[in-house]
């Protein structure tokens, strides 16, 4: 347990926000240690996984609990489909990996996104036609009330976009410890239709593509428009993509004839990287913040400097603009701390 630890190589923004207690956990015994200590102490707690998808704008006046749980296990099912258990801690892309080295197909199209296995199903990660809910099975969680192990389905989830019970009800009610995936193991079904993976294929002049050829296509791509948070501080796309209802895009299409849309039901989802460009951001800096100069939907802590306060309130520049020139209120992806 260490005290006043500052948690700036534990969030790929790189803010150096500071926890008033800090542990790492390896096991469900260490986990419940852990919380035993936060309730004899009357402290509030955040987990942590890969650090990806939070800004912290202070510092936490609590116990910060790292999630190191670690192991994958296979249980083949027939001859064409496998159950996949990893650990929370698992970093995600290395288990996408890991699934690829064994031809295990429905992961391909969520490569290289950052954070670790637990905080999936929790934002229902999804990218290029493929979501966490199309080869989720169940979870394994410690309700934090009781200290008892519970399991969530499918539909107990409440999957939607970028969305799950976890951040609704069940939020800072459970953590997640294992998920449970099923994947194919011979007839794969190959997503070549969204964003620019097909475009990317006849780069690579791959004409029948396995599921390892995708997942090559979809690093290209996302090394191509996202910077590393190695190198500078970020947290992936920052916004959601508004959903507005059809007659709203008409009228915007009356005065904005480029504006781009994706039927969605009987509402139409606008990208937010198009609305935030529109409105002048791409590539602007404030002080030690700015809006990536090749994808306008990545914030950026451009000098390694910036505070948590700063970049949130970059963002709320962001919202601003956008929601006085199109009528639209881009909600933040990114857990605020």
């Amino acid at each position: 347990m260490h005290e006043n630890f500052s948690l700036k190589p534990y969030n790929t923004f790189g803010v150096d926000a500071k926890a008033r207690y800090f542990t790492e956990i390896n096991n469900v015994e260490e986990l419940k240690e852990a919380l035993n200590f936060s309730v004899a102490q009357h402290l509030p707690l955040l987990f942590l996984g890969g650090g990806s998808n939070i800004l912290l704008t202070k510092d936490f006046e609590g116990l910060v609990i790292k999630l190191n749980l670690k192991g994958i296990h296979e249980d083949i099912i027939n001859e064409n489909e496998v159950l996949v258990t990893a650990k929370s801690g698992e970093n995600w892309h290395e288990f996408v990996l890991f699934c690829l080295e064994k031809n295990y197909g429905g992961l391909e199209n969520l490569s290289l996104i950052p954070g670790n296995v637990g905080t999936s199903p929790m934002q229902n990660i999804g990218a290029y036609g493929t979501e966490i809910k199309d080869v989720f099975v169940n979870c394994t969680v410690l309700n934090l009330e009781n200290l008892q192990l519970e399991t969530f389905n499918l539909e107990q989830c409440q999957f939607g976009y970028r969305d799950s019970i976890f951040k609704q009800e069940g939020k800072g009610k459970y953590v997640i410890l294992e998920v449970i995936f099923k994947l194919t193991r011979k007839n794969h079904k190959i997503k070549t239709e969204y964003g620019a993976i097909q475009t990317e294929l006849e780069n690579l002049e791959i004409q029948n593509p396995t599921i390892q050829d995708v997942s090559k296509a979809v690093i290209n791509i996302r090394q191509s428009k996202l910077p590393d948070p190695k190198q500078i501080g970020n947290a992936g796309s920052f916004f959601k993509n508004p959903t507005i209802a059809l007659s709203q895009f008409e009228d915007l299409k009356q005065k904005f004839e480029n504006i781009q849309g994706y039927p969605n039901g009987d509402c139409v989802k606008v990208p937010a990287g198009w609305l935030i460009e529109q409105c002048g951001w791409k590539g602007k800096q404030i002080g030690n913040v700015a809006s990536h100069k090749l994808q306008s939907l990545v914030i950026v802590n451009a000098t390694g400097n910036a505070t948590g306060k700063e970049i949130f309130d970059f963002s709320t520049e962001i919202i601003n603009s956008v929601k006085e020139k199109f009528g639209i209120e881009l909600e933040r992806e990114v857990n605020i701390i």
